[in-house]
């Protein structure tokens, strides 16, 4: 077996606070292994001492001379004046400063250069590396390479980035939370692309199914020990319980003989000698084996709800549309006692507006949402989590209640509460500021959750979250008696919660889908693999002059496709930007109008600019 990488006795600090301890574990060739551990663990720093940009205060990092390693942090570096080209082929890999040549020459419109570049292409034969790379950014959202790195969101930038590194073939991949801010499509292209090729990974994510098809080992950081597990997500979480009942039952068997030992220390006799002194380093020993306690406790989130009244929320032909652009048309829902309803959709179809319309912070066109007397909504909301950085968490739970009513009727205290959220007392008095960014969301959680909601509507709760406080969060909304609504990229999540679903189709349509989110998709790939072949047989029945020559695009035509390609992709930018503008309850009815004008003309723009890449690339093939 070919080590990749071996960590060796590794340990870090942050002032007083031990991150990890002694920890050691190796990669070698062909290994996927997903890292677990809770928030705080140290997971994104011990990534980062790995690849060389922290430093650990002891140990030994190893890796193999001649291998190739991508680094995908969460928080990706890249150079806000470069374009999309310049960071995409930045690798110094030959076929990859090839293609770059050749993408040049094109966009140069230069005869001479791109003749030269074609030459090279044909030689290195680079056209199905050409391909792969464009197939990469196609499927990560990208076709105008023209984009300046600093115009991108946050979002868009992780996903060059995660482009970027797929597109090097390293030896080995190192990828911190990859499938953050990917729609679910791309989330589902990426695992079927790392589970086709022959690479080597290292990675930490929260999501599970990604998790279970991609990887088939499990290195869980816990209480400062690394424990292997070889097999995927369902595999370690049979182990890791059988794992900890064994350690509970050896600490349970220490505790009972340290009675008896503890008895003899008592009466031990004056005198040192060998028997003595044995039986004395054993009954420390066993004093510290049942001293131990399994850090497992499990998230307990059942606090007292508001009693619910017959009438919970009706939507009555609810519609809203910003100008020529329908959010919603004529939509009716009645919601019953404790339905648990996942909203899904693409980005920009109006989900965010939807929950604002039911919030009463934005205002119907026509129809009504009625809410009944005793509902009491807990809202979420999506990367908005209003804590002081400079308030400790003690004060930030105690501002809101200084007793917590729990479902069975128990009183906690703010320091009890923090405890049942999994925050050790040694946590309790720390800034926001120095939390993880899970640990924020998990405080901002327990803010909402603490009011005593009956209906909750959570935006993207699962972000940041480690996975042993998804489980339970997971646990804790299967039981919530109360109604829901969640929005969430989180498959996983969606599957183990929600009744059925509200799909946004887009253009003011909601389709009201009664199964959870696997069946969801599995409809949509049954109909696109229906309409697919479909098309092909309408293709075949056409009655067209076939190519006889075997001809590809003319010099001319293949420069207008790549035009389009990035023409399509700049309008679709500006579409989503005039999307957000529209949602921006702030803007006068004349800039709505004029938005929606704008939004309307350049929809049109794009349908007739795709029917001509269609028939440019149908002549291509």
């Amino acid at each position: 077996m070919i080590s990749y990488l071996q960590v060796e006795n590794l340990s870090k600090s942050f002032g007083e606070r031990q991150i990890f301890s002694d920890i050691s574990f190796a990669v070698s060739k062909g290994d996927r292994v997903a890292m677990v551990a809770p928030n705080g663990a140290g997971k994104t720093t011990l990534f980062k001492i790995i690849v060389g940009r922290e430093t650990s205060d002891s140990g030994k990092i190893s890796f193999r001379n001649d291998i190739r390693i991508s680094y995908l942090p969460q928080d990706p570096e890249l150079d806000p004046e470069h374009t999309v080209f310049d960071e995409i082929f930045q690798s110094d890999t030959p076929k990859i400063q090839i293609i770059k040549v050749y993408e040049k020459a094109l966009q140069e419109h230069h005869q001479a250069k791109l003749e030269k570049a074609l030459e090279a292409m044909n030689a290195a034969d680079a056209w199905a590396e050409e391909a792969r790379l464009k197939m990469i950014l196609g499927m990560l959202g990208f076709t105008d390479f023209e984009q300046k790195v600093s115009h991108l969101s946050g979002g868009q930038q992780k996903r060059l980035a995660l482009a970027k590194i797929l597109a090097e073939e390293p030896d080995l991949l190192i990828l911190d939370e990859p499938t953050n801010h990917l729609q679910v499509e791309m989330i589902e292209w990426l695992e079927e692309y790392l589970a086709k090729q022959n690479i080597t990974l290292l990675m930490v994510t929260h999501d599970r199914y990604f998790l279970n098809r991609v990887c088939d080992q499990i290195i869980e950081l816990h209480n400062n020990q690394i424990y292997r597990y070889q097999g995927n997500y369902e595999y370690f979480v049979e182990a890791r319980n059988e794992r900890l009942e064994q350690q509970q039952s050896q600490i349970n068997k220490a505790i009972n003989l340290l009675r008896y030992e503890q008895d003899w220390m008592n009466r031990m006799p004056q005198a040192r000698a060998t028997k003595a002194k044995f039986r004395k380093d054993n009954y420390y020993k066993l004093k510290e084996q049942a001293s131990q306690r399994i850090d497992n406790k499990k998230l307990d989130l059942s606090i007292s709800g508001q009693r619910t009244g017959n009438k919970i929320i009706e939507i009555k032909h609810l519609t809203k549309s910003f100008g020529d652009l329908k959010i919603i048309t004529d939509f009716s829902y009645i919601f019953s006692r404790g339905e648990k309803i996942g909203v899904v959709g693409p980005n920009g179809v109006g989900k965010t507006t939807f929950l604002r319309l039911i919030l009463g912070e934005s205002l119907a066109d026509k129809g009504v949402v009625e809410i009944g007397q005793t509902i009491k909504i807990g809202y979420f909301k999506q990367d908005i989590i209003h804590l002081d950085p400079q308030k400790r968490m003690i004060e930030v739970v105690k501002e809101i209640s200084e007793r917590i009513i729990m479902a069975d009727g128990r009183e906690l205290s703010p320091l009890q509460f923090l405890e049942h959220f999994l925050f050790p007392s040694s946590q309790h008095y720390a800034l926001v500021e120095k939390l993880s960014g899970g640990e924020r969301r998990r405080l901002a959680l327990l803010t909402v959750l603490m009011q005593n909601p009956n209906f909750l509507i959570l935006d993207e709760p699962t972000n940041d979250l480690d996975i042993m406080t998804l489980n339970v969060l997971e646990e804790f909304l299967v039981q919530f008696q109360g109604g829901l609504i969640i929005v969430s990229h989180d498959r996983y999540f969606m599957d183990k919660i929600v009744d059925h679903l509200f799909i946004f189709k887009g253009d003011g349509e909601i389709k009201d889908f009664p199964g959870n989110y696997s069946w969801w998709r599995e409809q949509e790939k049954e109909i696109k693999e229906a309409e697919l072949a479909n098309a092909k047989t309408v293709v075949k029945e056409k009655d067209v002059p076939k190519n006889s020559g075997g001809k590809k695009l003319t010099y001319s035509e293949r420069i207008e496709l790549e035009n389009l390609e990035k023409e399509i992709s700049t309008l679709e930018k500006t579409k989503t930007l005039l999307m957000k503008d529209l949602e921006n309850s702030t803007l006068s009815v004349e800039m709505i109008q004029e938005k929606a004008n704008a939004f309307s003309t350049i929809s049109g723009e794009i349908e007739l600019k795709e029917m001509r890449w269609l028939e440019l690339h149908e002549k291509y093939e």
